[in-house]
C-alpha cells in the first residue's frame, strides 16, 4: 500500500528546473482560480464570501437543486455530487496551489470539469464550456506529471526520487 502511494505521490521530474518553473504559473493560477473563486461560492471555507451564509464544507443551498436537473445518477443523488464538485473546486484548488496530493486532487478535478464542460453546458456555445476545459487540461497536466520539483508532493516524496 505504501508503495501504491508513493507511486501516486511522487512527482515526474522535467530534465531542468526552469521547465517545472514554467509549469508551476498555471497550477498556481488555476488553483486560486478554483479554491478562492469558483468553489468559495458554493462551498463553506473560511474565506467564502459572508453573503453565502456557508458553514465549514457545506455546499450552497442552490447548488444540489442544479446539480439534480443534470438528469440521470445526478438527480439521484443530488447532494453527494454537488458536495463532491464542491470540494474538488475549493479543497482540490488548495491542494494544486500546495502541490499536495496532486495527482488525487486533479483526477477530482478532472471529473468535475467534465461534468461543468459536457453536462452542465451541453449544447451550448464553445465559449460557455472554455473556463471548465481551461481547468480540465490545466489538471490532466498534472494528473500525467504530478506537482513537480515545486510541490509539496516532491518534499515528501525526496528520498525516493533521489
Amino acid at each position: 500500500m505504501k508503495k501504491l502511494l508513493t507511486r501516486l505521490t511522487r512527482p515526474i521530474l522535467l530534465p531542468h528546473w526552469s521547465q517545472e518553473l514554467l509549469l508551476i504559473v498555471p497550477r498556481l493560477y488555476c488553483g486560486y482560480l478554483l479554491a478562492f473563486n469558483f468553489g468559495a461560492a458554493k462551498f463553506g471555507l473560511p474565506w467564502s464570501p459572508p453573503q453565502t451564509n456557508l458553514h465549514f464544507f457545506e455546499v450552497a443551498f442552490w447548488f444540489p437543486n442544479d446539480v439534480a436537473e443534470y438528469g440521470g445518477i445526478f438527480k439521484m443523488f443530488p447532494g453527494f455530487f454537488a458536495w463532491m464538485g464542491a470540494f474538488a473546486e475549493g479543497v482540490g484548488g488548495l491542494a494544486l496551489i500546495a502541490g499536495f496530493q496532486t495527482r488525487v486532487f486533479s483526477f477530482l478535478i478532472i471529473c468535475t470539469m467534465l461534468v461543468a464542460a459536457y453536462v452542465q453546458h451541453a449544447g451550448a456555445e464553445l465559449w460557455q464550456q472554455l473556463p471548465a476545459l481551461a481547468f480540465l487540461f490545466v489538471a490532466l497536466q498534472h494528473l500525467v506529471l504530478g506537482g513537480g520539483r515545486f510541490s509539496v508532493d516532491y518534499l515528501v516524496t525526496k528520498k525516493s526520487v533521489s
